[in-house]
């Protein structure tokens, strides 16, 4: 019957923003792929989804912070059933206990209490809860552009239904959607789908953080002498600008062509890595380079200090 807040690691009026920052952390931290070798992380992890469920829940985490139900969204104990001290009957002194005789009977009152009438006096009013369906597991391929543009995901279900999965930003590989209601039917209700996401890894972008980079081809004279070459981002060819006189390495950058940043301040950007292609036997390009001084005017290595 942990606290929610404390297992979050977060103050009571904390945000959603807050929270869900919070459980991010430590749902990668704690996730079972990565700590295969202690299982105290995987319980940890099952306690923090636990409290995550239960705070991103509006009415549960009202529920809670009016000690209707606890950190393991069961109802409390009502009004001094737990002899918690006070007053004989569990009342504190100077408080007037129910009078049952003329409001309506004792199950409206627990009615209030617990969400529902027919519980009565056994029990305090709790009623059996009853099992979830078992939860599903899904397996999501995502292409390394949708991944950093959020295109919706289209997903059949155990069911045979299909629905387009919104992504969310900063998508990473590894990362886990939980689908509420969309697992197996049981006598509590429908257990949860869990999907799975694994991002493809594509054949010439690579992923840095929010960031996107590549290395660019170009020729020697568009190095030389610069020139607008077209680009591949992951939402189609834009054109550069390549500056004058650039070497293999020089890195540009395309603002806003990354991946969606999961704070919403925008997107990450996508860097260019200028590589000279030189063409392989040409006898034109040999002869220029040695009749060209250029090892007589500079050592390009002084600064390794060789």
């Amino acid at each position: 019957m942990a606290d929610p807040y404390t297992t979050l690691g977060v103050a009571r009026d904390a945000g959603e923003a807050d929270i869900k920052k919070a459980y991010r952390k430590l749902a990668k931290e704690l996730h079972p792929d990565r700590n295969t070798d202690n299982p105290k992380a995987a319980e940890r992890f099952s306690q923090v989804t636990q409290a995550y469920d239960l705070l991103n829940d509006k009415d549960k985490r009202a529920r809670f912070d009016r000690g209707e139900i606890d950190g393991d969204g069961n109802p409390t104990a009502p009004f001094g059933f737990g002899g918690g001290g006070g007053a004989p009957g569990g009342f504190r002194p100077g408080e007037q206990p129910f009078d049952f005789g003329g409001a309506g009977d004792a199950s409206d009152l627990f009615e209030g209490l617990f969400g529902g009438r027919g519980g009565g006096f056994g029990g305090f009013g709790r009623r059996q809860q009853q099992p979830k369906g078992a939860n599903v597991v899904y397996s999501l391929s995502v292409p390394f552009e949708d991944a950093a543009t959020l295109a919706p995901q289209r997903l059949r279900l155990a069911d045979g239904k299909t629905i387009d999965l919104k992504l969310p930003a900063s998508l990473e590989n590894g990362a886990q959607m939980r689908l509420a209601g969309r697992g197996q039917p049981g006598p509590g209700g429908a257990g949860d789908g869990i999907v799975k996401i694994e991002i493809q890894p594509h054949r010439f972008f690579t992923r840095d953080g929010d960031n996107v980079r590549l290395d660019l081809p170009v020729s020697l004279s568009e190095a030389v002498l610069g020139a607008s070459v077209r680009v591949p981002t992951v939402e189609g060819a834009v054109m550069l600008t390549v500056p004058k006189n650039s070497t293999s390495g020089k890195t540009l950058r395309l603002r806003g062509r990354g991946f969606h940043k999961a704070d919403g301040s925008g997107r990450g950007d996508q860097l260019v890595t200028l590589m000279v292609d030189l063409p392989a036997g040409d006898e034109a390009l040999v002869e220029f380079v040695q009749g060209w001084k250029d090892h007589d005017k500079r050592n390009p290595r002084g600064n390794l200090g060789v």
